[in-house]
């Protein structure tokens, strides 16, 4: 199955933009009821994060449909007006870059760590609503692999790499240290927790708001206090900075609701999330500081970063081609498992005499029979695999051929 992906990301769309093309969870699954109905789609996968959304697809070679067309179809949006944000990827460019995603060579800040999480979470909730296919599942979990692997022999930076560290950072340059200050995060997710651990590590005091439902149960970082959200705008006149982080379709912090607060030092408001959480009017309010997303961003481009990042394109280069191995052998998948079931049959046909001579029942005898034929085929499969990881193609096929020959000269024999 060939692959495609379309979408958009920092690169070519404003924040506002990415916004129109985000996925909550329930908007996922929405998608994949709507997207099973496409002719020639045979699985698919959604990547929606703060920087980023791809919609990943395995199609029949006769699919003849727009990607773009039909995710600007389901989102409501038309084409013509994001066609200058959108891209396309197919086959060989698409993994490529899936894989290079995966290591963090794709991100605003190089080599951050939550995209290899967000891509193995997105597999794995496409997985749930059953959307995904083989090629999807083996194309994403190589990714994840290629991508622990450029982790783990690869070091692009000594210091944190997140989106909230950078803020931190940039902040410290601008002279506005979090240490000994006052904050607020808003949202209970990946982002919300790291911020408030990253807030904390930097020596700053953190609450962290819980929705009133969900307050026993949420789990906050340790050390950080907690305040019902409806409270957040009656705690925000005190803190020195608030980051909020939340998946919500709505603004957490209106301009509405702050404009009649009363503040006596500056306030920084630092939003994280993909569609805005804080209304971006609330910046032309005295007193207050608005930085989105767009705003953070981390220039390593070091002698040394290069080096590592040059090593970490050839791991990727391996690991794609361990895919590509996998997605040419494909074709061969029926010739693959004829000899598995040869080589089953042709076990237990030389233990027939001693297997017929056994004092077992009948039952007993049938499973001892599917035992052996099934451990002679996973070792065939075994050493099928084995060989065309070594071999080269035509190599492998001439072996092949040979075995083919060997069980069908057998079988004239019997």
């Amino acid at each position: 199955m060939p692959v495609w992906m379309t979408g958009v990301d920092h690169n070519r769309a404003a924040l506002d933009v990415r916004g129109e093309f985000s996925f909550t969870k329930k908007r996922m699954e929405e998608a994949f009821d709507a997207f099973r109905n496409i002719p020639g789609l045979a699985g698919c996968v959604i990547l929606s994060t703060c920087n980023r959304m791809e919609w990943w697809l395995s199609v029949e070679d006769t699919a003849q449909f727009s990607p773009k067309e039909k995710l600007c179809e389901f989102l409501n949006l038309c084409p013509e007006d994001y066609g200058e944000y959108l891209v396309e990827r197919k086959q060989d460019m698409a993994v490529e870059h899936l894989f290079r995603l995966a290591a963090g060579l794709e991100s605003r800040i190089v080599g951050e760590d939550q995209i290899l999480t967000q891509v193995g979470e997105a597999l794995q909730f496409a997985r749930a609503a059953y959307a995904t296919d083989h090629t999807l599942e083996v194309l994403f979990r190589l990714a994840v692999t290629a991508g622990k692997r450029v982790k783990t022999e690869t070091s692009f930076s000594t210091a944190d790499r997140s989106v909230i560290h950078a803020a931190i950072a940039m902040l410290a340059e601008q002279g506005i240290s979090v240490r000994g200050k006052t904050c607020m995060v808003i949202g209970n997710g990946m982002m919300g927790k790291l911020s408030a651990q990253a807030l904390m590590e930097a020596g700053a005091h953190v609450t962290v708001t819980v929705r009133q439902y969900t307050s026993g149960l949420v789990d906050i970082p340790k050390g950080a206090d907690r305040i019902n959200y409806k409270e957040r705008y009656g705690f925000l006149p005190g803190c020195d900075l608030v980051v909020s982080a939340t998946n919500s379709p709505n603004y957490t912090i209106t301009h509405a609701a702050m404009e009649p607060l009363r503040i006596d030092h500056p306030i920084c408001l630092v939003d994280l999330a993909v569609p805005r959480d804080i209304e971006p009017e609330t910046g032309t309010l005295p007193g207050f500081l608005l930085y989105d997303i767009d705003a953070f961003h981390i220039d390593l481009q070091s002698a040394k970063l290069r080096e590592n990042i040059a090593k970490a394109e050839m791991i990727l280069k391996e690991e794609e081609e361990r895919f590509y191995a996998w997605y040419r052998g494909q074709d061969l998948f029926p010739r693959i498992n004829s000899l598995k079931k040869s080589a089953g049959e042709d076990v237990m046909l030389r233990l027939t005499p001693v297997y017929r001579n056994l004092p077992l029942q009948e039952k007993e005898k049938e499973e001892l029979k599917r035992e052996i034929e099934t451990a002679a085929e996973r070792m065939m499969n075994k050493l099928l695999f084995s060989m065309r990881a070594s071999l080269s193609d035509h190599s492998f096929l001439e072996s092949m051929d040979a075995m083919e020959g060997t069980f069908r000269e057998e079988n004239r024999k019997n």
